[in-house]
Order: structure tokens, then C-alpha cells, then sequence
């Protein structure tokens, strides 16, 4: 079992930035798979980027490729999904997930994770 919490969420104007952390408790951190996913009322929830357990290959979604950075700490059981450029589409409740064995085809897809975080609200006005 993994425990995760988000923080970081608010409101910033367009072209802004901002940070999210995801804090994880109980299991080994490092062994976990590392997701941010996003929704909107109405709409599914939306892949946005993941990082591999090891820390070594990180996928992202096209429309944020290039402006969000997810990485992690190991030693302080967090990881973050830094947001540079924001745009008013990118508004959404951000939510991190985790999950312990996660072949590369699934990294995309929420159905591929267990557990997950309650959110945070990211609004960036125009």
C-alpha cells in the first residue's frame, strides 16, 4: 500500500508557473511507477506525464511536452510535476498515482494504476 498526497495547486495567470508535489507514504517510493494524471467535470481523466520506478525514462503528453517536467526526490518520498507556460486549457484537477509493476504501454493509461492521490485544482486564468 501507498499512501499520496498533492499540494502545489492554485490560481496563476497564463504563462505562468507552477509546482506540484506528490508525497508518498508506506511502501519502498523507489519501487513505484509515477503518474500525473488531470481531469475536468465531464471529461475523462487525462494523461499528463509518468516517470518509471527507476527514475529513468519519463513520458509526457504532446500538449504539455516541452513546458511540464516531472521528476522526483527518493529521499524525500516526493515526486513533483513542475508547469512552465501554462495556458488556460491546462486548467483541471491535477492528480498523481502510483503503481508498483507498470509495462511502458500502460504508463499512459489511469486503468494502469492503483493508487492514487485526491487531487489538487490548477485554474490559470487567460
Amino acid at each position: 500500500q501507498v499512501q499520496l498526497v498533492e499540494s502545489g495547486g492554485g490560481l496563476v495567470q497564463a504563462g505562468g508557473s507552477l509546482r506540484l508535489s506528490c508525497a508518498a507514504s508506506g511502501r519502498t517510493f523507489s519501487s513505484y511507477a509515477m503518474g500525473w494524471f488531470r481531469q475536468v467535470p465531464g471529461k475523462e481523466r487525462e494523461f499528463v506525464a509518468a516517470l518509471s520506478w527507476s527514475g529513468g525514462s519519463t513520458y509526457y503528453a504532446d500538449s504539455v511536452k516541452g513546458r511540464f517536467t516531472i521528476s522526483s526526490d527518493n529521499a524525500k518520498n516526493t515526486v513533483y510535476l513542475q508547469m512552465n507556460s501554462l495556458k488556460p486549457e491546462d486548467t483541471a484537477v491535477y492528480y498523481c498515482a502510483a503503481e508498483l509493476i507498470l509495462t511502458a504501454n500502460l504508463y499512459g493509461s489511469p486503468l494502469g494504476y492503483d493508487y492514487w492521490g485526491q487531487g489538487t485544482q490548477v485554474t490559470v486564468s487567460s
